[in-house]
């Protein structure tokens, strides 16, 4: 049985805009210590995703318009209280935000942050909480964590403050950790030691783990498992194998294409061409046709393409659109 089963979630967001269609009917599931890849531009509806199964986005404007989350076979996250999510979130449910500058209070010690989930979640005393604080603090690599537990958030480095989110993330040892983008803006081999930490303790709690990201490249030797999403729906869903290896869909294609590659030193990379749709506007079809240089069959122009099953492990939704060659998009820029 899946620790979280979703299925047909659905968020919009209901602006004087007009209604944003920010997810529109997603299903997935995750097991104890497997690792899914939610992968996408900005905008496809990753994060969206991941907070609106935990009660975190702004309502109003924000509706959860349908749907369920199943967490350990017996809770709908979006059927819950906001107190009863109060005690799933930080406990059982944890979360690594893109940016920890804004996500931890720059008012507080680190120290009072880490302990914060023990003191709500576990009752422990002061005391205790401190010395579980930098014990979690050393486990993330952090030297002099005795001293370094009572800095301020604007005293580490940006890689610190995002191990100081794991350890803050991890110290109740959840059983399913949610990191959302969380080696933006770090160099590439503090990226590479971040992702190792979170699988190590992953390893270690035997959790399961959502890693966010708009980068193919970083969930390549870290997801069992990847989603990949665009204009707020699923397009391709399968094993990392079958996303690397067999992908299907014209949009995962393309990401793939975009990934840096050693083996093409000195020529130009290749970029999706045109820029995705605009969720406020009705998409009756294949949303990636209406890109800008994408060509079109227009067989789903106003028919919802469905997702189809390739294999045991991989679906794809259906499409009919054609990527142009890179010297095409080079020809239109």
């Amino acid at each position: 049985m899946p620790l979280l089963q979703v299925d047909d979630l659905t968020t919009y967001f209901h602006t004087r805009n007009g209604t944003v269609r920010a997810v529109e009917g997603v299903s997935f599931h995750v097991h104890r210590g497997e690792t899914l890849g939610i992968v996408g531009e900005s905008g496809s509806g990753k994060s969206v995703t991941c907070y609106s199964m935990l009660g975190l986005i702004p309502m109003p404007p924000g509706r959860i318009e349908r749907g369920r989350a199943l967490f350990d076979g017996k809770t709908d996250l979006l059927g819950c209280t906001p107190k009863e999510l109060q005690r799933i979130r930080g406990k059982r449910i944890s979360m690594i935000f893109q940016d920890p500058m804004t996500s931890l209070n720059p008012y507080l010690k680190v120290s009072t942050q880490i302990m914060e989930p023990l003191q709500l979640h576990e009752k422990v005393t002061k005391k205790e909480g401190l010395r579980r604080a930098i014990a979690a603090l050393e486990e993330v690599g952090i030297t002099e964590a005795s001293r370094r537990v009572h800095f301020y958030p604007h005293e580490f480095s940006g890689g610190m403050r995002q191990r100081v989110m794991i350890a803050m993330a991890m110290i109740t040892q959840p059983d399913l950790l949610i990191a959302d983008e969380p080696t933006t803006a770090l160099d590439v081999t503090v990226q590479a030691q971040i992702l190792e930490l979170i699988r190590m303790r992953q390893a270690a709690n035997k959790s399961a783990v959502i890693l966010i990201t708009h980068d193919l490249g970083v969930v390549a030797g870290m997801c069992d498992r990847i989603n990949v999403m665009y204009a707020g729906r699923l397009v391709e869903t399968g094993t990392a194998e079958d996303i690397f290896e067999r992908a299907r869909h014209p949009y995962t294609i393309a990401l793939k294409r975009s990934i840096p590659s050693l083996g093409q030193k000195g020529k130009p990379l290749y970029t999706i061409p045109g820029l995705p749709p605009d969720l406020s506007k009705p998409i009756p079809g294949d949303a990636f046709a209406l890109r800008k240089g994408i060509r079109s069959g227009g067989k789903y122009a106003n028919v919802a393409p469905p997702l189809e099953q390739v294999s045991e492990t991989h679906w794809v939704r259906a499409s009919d659109c054609e990527l142009p060659s890179l010297e095409e998009v080079l020809n239109e820029c």
